[in-house]
């Protein structure tokens, strides 16, 4: 091999590490993403996880006093809603300077995401 040749591939080689390392990176600041919303009363606060997860749900106790079941139900709700699209939000904007152009947001975001859809597809030499 040329020197030419081979100080390329080492360059790509490089280039390729330091994108996995910013993926790989990127990907552990996305555990720990999370959202509280609360209710403009301040009744209801619901702190979410960046699968949709529930890690806290926070009930005033004069909610009680306030709400019919079936509000708060609807309180509560609204609140996870607004607090899941807010962390839906946060991992669309941690990883999208590391998304390649032309892919799908549902590709790195979906529920099926996985890192293979960062890479293209194996190039075949030609003979």
């Amino acid at each position: 091999m040329s020197n030419a040749f081979e100080a390329e591939i080492k360059e790509l080689a490089s280039e390729i590490n330091q994108q996995m390392a910013r993926i790989r990176e990127a990907y552990g600041e996305l555990s720990a993403i999370e959202h509280t919303s609360r209710s403009a009363d301040g009744m209801v606060s619901v702190t979410v996880g960046r699968h949709g997860q529930v890690r806290d749900i926070q009930l005033n106790p004069r909610v009680y006093r306030t709400l019919s079941a079936s509000q708060l139900a609807d309180a509560i709700m609204q609140q996870l809603n607004k607090a899941t699209a807010a962390v839906s939000e946060q991992s669309k904007q941690l990883l999208k300077p590391l998304v390649p152009e032309g892919v799908p947001h549902e590709d790195i975001f979906g529920e099926r995401a996985t890192l293979d859809a960062f890479f293209p597809s194996p190039v075949e030499p030609t003979p």
